[in-house]
């Protein structure tokens, strides 16, 4: 097993929010976009150099990332990813259908255009980092176009059950589809909804939602390699 985590690309953090918390944010990301890969043990010295911070927030990250199942801690070495069954991933798939589908597709009113246009910079951010494989840019924007959409449904408390969903997905797939120029199809799909939102075609909002949540799982089950 390897002790480091070359090539990540984690970012440096600064003072907005604790470090603990943009550790533990960055780290998700890294995680969910398949970055920090199964198997591997990472210190927590090597990663607070790549973060550019002292090692005691970075461990206190990852310990918050073990209690929710992330990662598990290897004595006197690191962390290591848990690894995520083909029915981990399908159970969290389901659950996004059942939640996220029909949320969105209740939403589509013309009359509500001007909150659905505030989110469209965000889905073309996601077009743009697609484009020049940023997957760590793409994760966060994806992550919060997605919460932020499902927030205007009111429903604070859905939202985060979506959130903790969304850390709990692995995907592994999404270098090989950038890498073949195919990442832009999964982008643009944000902007197709906020299309179909905009007119108010809720059955093309709720097609579209099914569809972007199966892309999204087929590019998980592309699988570590």
């Amino acid at each position: 097993m390897g002790t480091g985590p070359e090539g990540l690309g984690l970012p440096a953090v600064g003072e907005r929010q604790s470090l603990r918390e943009q550790v533990a944010q960055a780290l998700r990301s890294a995680l969910v976009a398949g970055e920090m890969r199964p198997g591997v043990v990472y210190s927590a010295p090597v990663l607070a150099a790549q973060f550019g911070v002292s090692a005691t927030p970075v461990r206190e990250a990852m310990l918050d990332l073990a209690k929710e199942g992330l990662v598990e801690a290897v004595r006197n070495k690191g962390f290591r990813v848990s690894v995520m069954s083909e029915r981990d991933l399908e159970e969290i798939t389901e659950l996004r259908r059942l939640i996220e589908v029909p949320t969105v597709a209740r939403l589509a009113d013309s009359g509500r255009a001007p909150d659905f246009q505030e989110l469209r910079p965000l889905a073309q951010e996601i077009v743009a980092a697609a484009r020049r494989t940023d997957l760590l840019g793409y994760v966060n924007a994806d992550l919060r176009f997605h919460l932020e959409l499902l927030a205007l449904s009111g429903n604070a408390h859905l939202v985060e059950v979506i959130r903790n969903l969304r850390g709990r997905a692995r995907l592994y797939g999404l270098k090989g589809l950038a890498d073949r120029g195919l990442l832009a199809d999964a982008a643009r799909e944000h902007v197709e909804v906020l299309d179909a939102l905009v007119r108010g075609d809720r059955q093309a909002a709720e097609r579209i939602m099914t569809h972007h949540i199966e892309h999204m799982r087929g590019i998980w089950s592309s699988g570590p390699g």
